[in-house]
Order: C-alpha cells, then structure tokens, then sequence
C-alpha cells in the first residue's frame, strides 16, 4: 500500500472520496435491480415468460463476471481511472440499446453488454486495497458497500414507479442518464491509485496462477459465492414467485424485492464497526450463520402451509444482512493473499462470486417450474448458505494451521 494524500472532492491529484467509491460499487447493483418489478410485463412484450425473462438476470451476472476476469489485470495495467471512464460509456450505449430492443434475444444481447458496469465495482474494491492496510480494508470495504446497500433498498421500488408511469422503457434511459453522470463525477474526482507495473496487459494475466494456487484464496471466494448465493437464487426467482404464486403488481414486487437490502445495509454497517476487532475470518463464518437461520425459518414456516408473501420476503433480510456482514470481509481476504495484485484479485474473486451466482440464479426458473410455489426456491437458498458455511470453516482450519507453523 503506498500513502496517499487524503481525498479532496473534485481534485484529481488525490484518491477519490468516499461518495465516489460509494457510487462506483452502486452503479452494477443498481443496473441488476432497478428493472425486476417489469419483469413479468416485459415478458408478455417479448412473447415469453416470466421465467424466462429472469434469465437476463443470469446473462447479466455471467456476463459481469466474464468482464471482471479482464478488468482486473488491465486496472492493474491501465490504471483505475481508464478503465472506469471507458466502461461507463460502453454503459450508457448499452442502456439506451436496451430500451429499443425489439425482441426478448436483442434484449439479452444488449444486457449482457450493460453488464461492463461491474467493472467499476471491483475498481472500487482495488482502490480501497490500494490505499488501505489489510487490518483496515475489511472495514473500508463495508462501508463502501453499506453505502451501495441503500441502492437495492429503493431501486425495485424506483423501477416499479417507472414502470408504471412510463413504461419499461424509461427505466433503461433513466440507467444511462446515472451513468452519464458517474462518468463526469469519475473524470473530475478519481484520482489514480493504481501501483506503477512494468509488466504487459498478457504479463498481467500471468498472475493468475498465483492466485489460483492458494487454497486460501479459493476458500474465501467459494465461501463469498456459495454465501451469496442465496440471494442471486432470489433475484432470479423472487418477481416469478411474487406475481404468480402471491399476485402482485409490479409496483408492490419492486417493494417488497428491496426487503434484502435493508439486512444488508446493517451488515454492512457491523462489519465496519467491528471486522477488525472480531477478525475477517470469523465475521464471514457469522454472516452466513445469520443467513442459514432466516432460511431455516422461512423453510419452516412455507413447508408448514403459512407462508405468505410477508414471510417469503421478509425472511430476506437475514440473507441480506448475512451477506452485509460476510462478503466485505471474504473480499479483504482474498486481497490480502497478494496485495500488488488487488485489481487481478477483486477481478477474479467477484468473477467466481457472480459466475456462481449466475447459475444458482439460472436455476431458479427450473425449481419454479417444480409447481411447489417458493418452497424448492428457499431449499436452493438454503443449501446454497450451507454450502458456503463448510468452506469458510475449511479456511478457518487453514488459516490456524498456518498460523501454528
């Protein structure tokens, strides 16, 4: 890590400030989100299902994670403030193209490239490594996406409104006017944090292996997918569940999709007060305990007959919060395998999160389709957390055996 000089808003001779960080994190979340309550209308334009339609929300994570394996190594490169700046534009075209699709594959297509917004999220993580000590960056890390947490909060319910005033439409122009405005806020704030390397764009790709070939750093990535699965289940599922098995309007499901983001904004908010006195390690293995107990929960009360919409969504904010709490956390692990590699790891870690995510989400329309209403989509949820609880004990047994040698 090398010192900095401390953020000045609009001077691009320091790190970014925090609200820049904030906004750069939000930027892919909000793009995920804000379209889910059209879901199903946008199914009857495009002549297919709801279902159906929820796999643009696999495109959109697989395609983010494809992009973030290349974003990683060229921020290491490039720089931060390059990489950010031409993404956003590439955001902007893709969000207008989006809003003229014609058909249900066009609209895929245009998705999958809108989905170069995740770039600037794990740029966000690599500049918080850049100028932040390991001991600091788990808390760094949450409160950056504490503050991306508010965005899931209000965007279903945004796009709800949009929908319903303007079409689904407007609510892809609204997407590329936030990125016109990021992309000023980022060419006058974000100052370049990124360490000087004499190594080629292919040099490195080269480094991958050195991640690669650390058990630790794998552990902690599958343990941040599998954990966050549980959520990327519920993007793909929950506006199918919400209109068919409980009759929503648009407008409600983008009220009730935010319940997550809400647990999450306060897992955020205890994983920066007190990741560095409780330790990484464990602030992961106790986020994911508070998922699988909120599963657990809405398992028990659906498979007994009385689950409800309040009970489905609600039972969310557990998975929220857990993730609040473990997924800052899981990432400043990862970061701290090899520190002159940060944008390589937030990269490639956030790539095996959201790749994961992409198909636990590309699942949910297939479990639906089992006619057991939200019951087989909360089972995935649960055994997706579960998954995630074995491998981040597996890194604590790893870590504590490092230590003792």
């Amino acid at each position: 890590m090398d010192n900095f000089p401390a953020a000045r808003f609009f001077d691009r001779t320091t790190q970014p400030t925090m609200l820049t960080l904030v906004l750069l994190a939000s930027i892919s979340a909000l793009a995920m989100n804000i379209y889910l309550p059209s879901l199903p209308l946008m199914a009857i334009e495009f002549s297919t299902t709801p279902a159906a339609m929820g796999l643009s929300v696999g495109v959109y994570l697989g395609t983010s994670a494809l992009f973030q394996v290349f974003a990683g190594p060229i921020s290491d490169r490039m720089g931060r403030r390059k990489i950010v700046q031409v993404s956003l534009i590439i955001f902007v075209i893709a969000s207008i193209s989006c809003a003229y699709a014609q058909s249900f594959e066009t609209f895929l297509m245009y998705r999958a490239i809108q989905s170069v917004a995740a770039t600037c999220m794990i740029v966000s993580r690599a500049i918080v490594r850049d100028t932040t000590d390991t001991a600091s960056s788990g808390s760094r890390i949450a409160y950056v996406t504490m503050g991306m947490a508010v965005v899931p909060m209000f965007s279903p319910a945004l796009g709800g409104f949009i929908d319903t005033n303007f079409g689904w439409e407007g609510t892809f122009f609204v997407l590329a006017g936030l990125g016109l405005i990021m992309l000023m806020l980022s060419y006058f704030d974000q100052g370049e944090t990124a360490p000087v390397s004499d190594k080629s764009i292919l040099g490195q790709f080269q480094n991958y292996p050195i991640l690669l070939t650390s058990k630790r750093f794998w552990g902690y990535c599958l343990a941040s997918a599998f954990g966050s699965g549980a959520f990327f289940v519920y993007l793909g599922g929950a506006p199918a569940v919400g209109a068919e098995v409980y009759a929503l309007d648009p407008q409600s499901v983008g009220l009730f999709l935010g319940a997550p983001a809400f647990g999450y904004f306060f897992g955020n908010f205890i994983a920066g007060r007190y990741s560095k006195s409780i330790g990484i390690d464990l602030m992961v293995l106790y986020g994911l305990a508070l998922a699988l107990f909120g599963m657990s929960l809405s398992f028990a009360i659906s498979a007994l007959g009385y689950g409800s919409a309040l009970s489905f969504f609600g039972f969310m904010t557990f998975v929220g919060l857990g993730n609040g709490m473990s997924i800052p956390n899981a990432t400043a692990g990862m970061l701290a395998i090899k520190p002159e590699l940060a944008g390589t790891a937030s990269g490639l870690g956030s790539a095996m999160m959201i790749g994961g995510g992409a198909a636990l989400s590309a699942l949910a329309g297939p479990v639906l389709h089992m006619g057991s209403g939200d019951l087989a989509l909360i089972a995935l949820m649960w055994l997706s957390v579960f998954i995630g609880i074995l491998l981040i004990l597996l890194v604590i047994k790893r870590n504590q055996t490092l230590t003792a040698d």
